[in-house]
C-alpha cells in the first residue's frame, strides 16, 4: 500500500492513502535515509509504502520514496545529527511577529537560507498586527518591503481581527505549505481562522518572558477545504543550520547571488577579499546592512536568534 505521512509521534506514523484512509504504522526494522544523518528517518509529507499484516490494525513501513525536497535543521539535543521538519513541500511560510513574542530577523534569515538551499519558495507572514505600536507598525512595513525587494513573498495579518485573512487563505490554496515560527506567534490561531472546523488548541503568552507557550506537540499535515494541506509544526526557539561551505552561504542570499559573477574571486566570501561586488553594493546602500550582519553571523555560526536590524 502507498500513502503520505500526515503525522509523526516519534514511534508511530500516521499514513493517509489515496482513498483517504489513515493507518497507524511503524518502521519495519531500523534504517536511515542514505547520506543523511537524521534523528527521524521519516518526516511528515514523506511518500511511503507499507504492508498491512492480516488481522492487524498497525502497518509496517518498508519503503520511503524519493523526496522532491525537505526542510532540515540541526538537532538541538544531538548536535551531530539533523532533524527533518517536513518533506515534499510546495512552499514554506514563516509566521513572525514584531511583539509578544518578538521574532528576530536572524531567525527569519536562517530559515530562508535553508529554504533556498532546498529550492523551496518562501514567504514571511507578520501576524498580530492588531497589537502593534506605531513604531512596530513601521518596522513590519519596512521588513515586508525588504523581503519583497529581494524576491520573497511578504504580508501582514491579524488572526484575531481577521485582517488580510482572505489573502492568506489564497496563499495556501491547492498547495502543501509548511508553517514554522516561534511558539506564540499565532500559527495555530491562523489555521483556526481560515479553517474554523479544525478547532485546534491554542495557548497563551507567558507574561514573564513574553514567549509563546507550546500548543503543537508533533508536526501534522492538515487538509484545507479550499484544496491543499498545511503542515503545522511545534514552535521553534532556534533554527540551527546544517553545515554549509562558506561559498554556499552567499549563494543562499538572493541579493548576493545576483552579484557573484562580478566578484574578483570565484570563491569570494564577501568578508575580506578585494574586488568584492557584494561589499561594494553594501557600501552603496544597495544591500541591507542587517541582512549582511546576519550573513556574517551564519559564517561565524553564531546564535542568530539575538541578531537584529538597526
Amino acid at each position: 500500500m502507498k500513502g503520505v505521512v500526515t503525522k509523526s509521534t516519534g514511534s508511530f506514523y500516521f499514513v493517509r492513502t489515496d482513498t483517504g484512509e489513515v493507518y497507524q504504522c511503524r518502521l519495519k526494522g531500523q534504517f536511515r535515509i542514505h547520506g543523511i544523518r537524521t534523528t527521524n528517518p521519516i518526516a511528515v509529507g514523506d511518500s511511503v509504502e507499507f504492508d498491512l499484516p492480516e488481522q492487524k490494525q498497525e502497518g509496517l513501513i518498508h519503503t520511503i520514496n524519493e523526496r522532491h525536497n525537505y526542510i532540515i535543521r540541526k538537532s538541538i539535543k544531538l548536535s551531530k545529527f539533523s532533524h527533518i521538519i517536513a518533506a515534499n513541500l510546495d512552499q514554506l511560510i514563516i509566521i513572525a511577529s514584531i511583539e509578544q513574542p518578538r521574532t528576530s530577523t536572524g531567525f527569519i534569515d536562517r530559515v530562508l537560507v535553508t529554504a533556498e538551499a532546498y529550492h523551496i519558495p518562501a514567504c514571511v507572514v507578520f501576524n498580530k498586527i492588531d497589537i502593534y505600536s506605531s513604531e512596530s507598525e513601521k518596522r513590519y512595513h519596512s521588513l515586508m518591503a525588504l523581503y519583497r525587494r529581494i524576491g520573497y513573498g511578504a504580508m501582514a495579518v491579524s488572526a484575531l481581527q481577521g485582517t488580510n485573512l482572505e489573502e492568506f487563505k489564497a496563499l495556501l490554496a491547492n498547495k502543501t505549505s509548511l508553517l514554522t515560527g516561534h511558539s506564540g506567534v499565532g500559527k495555530t490561531a491562523l489555521i483556526n481562522a481560515v479553517e474554523p472546523s479544525m478547532n485546534l488548541k491554542t495557548g497563551n503568552i507567558s507574561g514573564y518572558h513574553l514567549k509563546g507557550m507550546h500548543t503543537t506537540t508533533f508536526a501534522e499535515m492538515l487538509p484545507l477545504t479550499n484544496g491543499g494541506y498545511i503542515i503545522d509544526t511545534p514552535g521553534i526557539k532556534e533554527f540551527g543550520l546544517i553545515h554549509f561551505e562558506s561559498r554556499e552561504v552567499g549563494e543562499r542570499f538572493p541579493e548576493f547571488r545576483a552579484l557573484l559573477p562580478d566578484c574578483r574571486y570565484t570563491n569570494c566570501t564577501h568578508v575580506h577579499e578585494p574586488g568584492c561586488a557584494v561589499k561594494a553594493a553594501l557600501q552603496r546602500g544597495e544591500i541591507d546592512e542587517g541582512r549582511y550582519r546576519n550573513y556574517l553571523s551564519i559564517l561565524n555560526d553564531e546564535n542568530l536568534d539575538v541578531v537584529e536590524y538597526e
